[in-house]
């Protein structure tokens, strides 16, 4: 059975890596006013962070049109019998189920959609790991069985600069809570049942970026960790930084640099920091 690999951009896997392995993408996209741009096609990470500077008004997202996702999958079928597609959080976006939905109506392919419940490159992971399976001819069984057991073992935590983007664009939960004292805190930020949460409470930016480290630093010393992934809005020096500090203590246990694209940096914002890992 030859099975192929699907992600959305929202996964923000380099072009030249989704290239190396095989894996195939949808776009979301981003509004400005009347003006739609589909992330990685039509607008760059860094015309994106320019863009947004120069804007009055906070852009919106939208997912990918179920007819693009449709012909995406009729386009697989003449090469491959099934598809394993890994996309953001349902919690965050209708893509996963628009996937599910365009996956009924295309005939002659198996598609299975899998709901990372999270997103950027802790979605990423997932997919890589897929098309790692794909090419050693593994069933669909199997690489769902394998993705839902790393799902076990996922941690991504990030923090954000400023939680209005956030919380006018609905996609923190639990918000009432900080909405007091936003400029106050620094809250370290997670996923669970599929949607944001505050994670913690934390009162500066260095504070919420150490807490964040010391959890990934507590599961690699156990030996645990498969892989890391540090996680930029516009500001990849800052994580190469801790990339190369982790890498000098834990040299070991390989660690990737990411970056939230324009459909997540729009909720986000400039100067996000994520960090993300799984188990071995």
């Amino acid at each position: 059975m030859k099975v192929a690999v699907m992600t959305d951009s929202t996964a923000y896997i380099p072009k030249d890596m989704r290239n190396a392995y095989g894996i195939h993408m949808v776009p979301l996209s981003v509004n400005f006013g009347d003006d739609t741009y589909q992330e990685e096609i039509d607008i760059t990470t860094e015309e994106f962070y320019q863009k947004i500077k120069d804007a009055n008004d906070l852009p919106t997202t939208s997912q990918p049109a179920i007819g693009l996702i449709t012909e995406k999958l009729e386009e697989l079928r003449q090469e491959y019998d099934a598809v394993i597609s890994v996309h953001l959080s349902s919690g965050i976006s209708g893509t996963y189920q628009a996937v599910v939905s365009a996956g009924d109506m295309v005939e002659g392919i198996d598609v299975f959609a899998f709901d990372s419940e999270i997103s950027c490159m802790a979605q990423g992971f997932y997919a890589l790991e897929a098309a790692e399976m794909a090419k050693e001819n593994r069933s669909p069984a199997e690489i769902m069985d394998r993705l839902n057991e790393m799902k076990k073992t996922m941690h991504g935590y990030f923090m954000v600069d400023d939680l209005t983007n956030l919380h006018r664009g609905g996609r923190l939960n639990g918000a009432q809570a900080l909405v007091g004292s936003l400029l106050q805190v620094k809250p370290v930020l997670h996923f669970v049942d599929k949607v944001i949460i505050p994670f913690e409470k934390i009162r500066t930016r260095k504070k919420a970026i150490s807490r964040i480290l010391g959890m990934l630093e507590e599961d690699t010393k156990a030996g645990k960790v498969a892989k890391a992934v540090f996680i930029h809005a516009n500001d990849e020096k800052a994580a190469i930084e801790l990339r190369d500090d982790f890498n000098e203590k834990y040299p070991d246990t390989e660690a990737l640099i990411s970056y939230f694209g324009p459909v997540i940096g729009t909720h986000v914002g400039e100067g996000a920091v994520g960090v993300c890992w799984y188990y071995k």
